[in-house]
């Protein structure tokens, strides 16, 4: 059995990414027992709000750079000095994002503190936070294609124990409250981004002085129309807790994040697969064999039968689980777990689709997709809210989803046609 699993790069790479991916959750998840000790709400709140403001940042400072950087990977006759002045041309426009982020943060700090409740030094210091981010992605997504996934794991999980041992010791030791949090955070993606940097230096995977304009062109067209992508993902991840604290408040938002918490888990699973999944497929895609492409679009339906059916499941058991675990204060999250679950099996299916866009590099109609299907995610929350309380917020999810995997898989046959309808196979 181990000999097979050794064999089978894509199960064996998925067991990687999903252990690592389940580690990298269920640590910091096991601080928050402690944190409660030592945290007001309030003080969450401001934790909250600082990572909210990274994930808004995401798309501006990132500008998908890591994928840009996978995706030329696969480049045909790409030697590895090319690849390294690639990866250098993406830091050079990290550089240019970063410095216009902060110019802009800082003009307009007294702002930003007033709006989301957190002192300037966290509003200026969540550049740093994004930028180190993305230059970790960097080099994580360089293991990834090249199969290497026990080291993609080493170092995420490496980081987040990082992150924890530091939250101890600033919030339980030293007492500095939200702060310490915060800069448990800061202080892990610093120093990890400048261990990537020197990973990447050593795997002779970085030429940063090299000037390459055609490079930046590039990666700026591989990214640029990719924000309107990140804006909508954040769209349809965050806003419905916006909207039920507005509605309903604290209680119920908490209620509903327990099922999100719950429904996440199929993410994590979806998420390792498709880490292990996009080396595999981009390789066969590379080849453009027609009998390959058949049985890729097999293996897909396959996989949409499974994930549809866990998402049965979770509507038969999911009620009872909630209620084992989370206890009877949140028997609530039961009636929403399942179309949560539901709308995350979308997702799922969604990842098996958008890859085609990434491997043609032409991304612009992705970010429409995701978009509308963020601003329909937010029309559908105050429609269905008012009628159907914390479920129609799960309603709204599910379909905003499901349109979105709809939407995807039209601009992935665009982009790069399979034979989603002929699976027979040619003599």
């Amino acid at each position: 059995m181990f000999k097979n699993l050794k064999g089978n790069t894509l199960l064996a790479g998925s067991v990687v990414y999903l252990v690592s991916n389940i580690l990298n959750s269920i640590i910091p998840f096991a601080l928050l027992p402690v944190l409660t000790r030592y945290l007001s709400p309030e003080e969450y709140g401001e934790v909250a709000m600082f990572q909210t403001l990274l994930g808004a940042m995401t798309a501006f400072v990132g500008l998908s750079m890591a994928g840009a950087a996978g995706r030329k990977f696969y480049d045909g006759n790409l030697g590895k000095e090319d690849l390294a002045e690639f990866i250098g041309a993406c830091l050079q426009i990290l550089l240019i994002t970063s410095s216009i982020s902060f110019m802009v943060l800082l003009a307009f700090s007294n702002q930003f503190s007033e709006w989301l409740g957190l002192d300037k030094q966290w509003i200026i210091l969540a550049v740093v936070v994004t930028a180190a981010t993305v230059i970790i992605q960097l080099r994580l997504g360089q293991w990834q294609v090249r199969k290497q996934a026990l080291k993609y794991g080493a170092l995420q999980i490496s980081q987040s124990l990082l992150n924890v041992t530091l939250s101890l010791g600033f919030v339980v030791v030293l007492s500095k409250g939200s702060d310490g949090r915060i800069s448990a955070q800061v202080w892990s993606a610093a120093i990890f981004a400048l261990l990537a940097l020197w990973l990447l230096k050593r795997s002779n995977l970085l030429s940063l002085l090299r000037w390459r304009p055609d490079y930046i062109r590039e990666a700026l067209s591989f990214g640029v129309p990719l924000i309107p992508h990140v804006g909508g993902m954040f769209l349809l991840a965050s806003v419905d807790r916006f909207v039920i604290n507005s509605e309903f408040g604290l209680a119920q938002t908490g209620v509903y994040m327990v099922a999100v918490q719950f429904a996440a888990a199929l993410a994590l699973v979806f998420d390792a697969v498709n880490k292990a999944y996009v080396p595999w497929l981009f390789e066969r895609l590379k080849r453009d064999q027609e009998f390959e492409k058949r049985q890729i679009v097999r293996f897909t339906y396959g996989w949409y039968a499974l994930i549809l059916c866990g998402a049965a499941l979770a509507f038969v058991i999911g009620p009872w689980l909630v209620t084992f675990v989370a206890g009877e204060k949140y028997a609530r999250a039961g009636d929403v777990i399942g179309w949560l679950a539901l709308g995350q099996v979308f997702g799922g299916m969604y990842l098996m689709v958008t890859n085609y866009i990434f491997f043609s590099k032409r991304t612009g109609l992705l970010s429409l997709a995701t978009i509308a299907s963020g601003l329909i995610n937010v029309a559908l929350l105050f429609i269905l809210i008012g009628t159907f309380g914390l479920e129609g917020a799960a309603y709204s999810f599910c379909i905003a989803m499901a349109i979105r995997f709809l939407l995807t898989w039209v601009v992935a046959q665009k982009r790069h046609p399979m034979p989603w309808f002929n699976l027979r196979t040619q003599s």
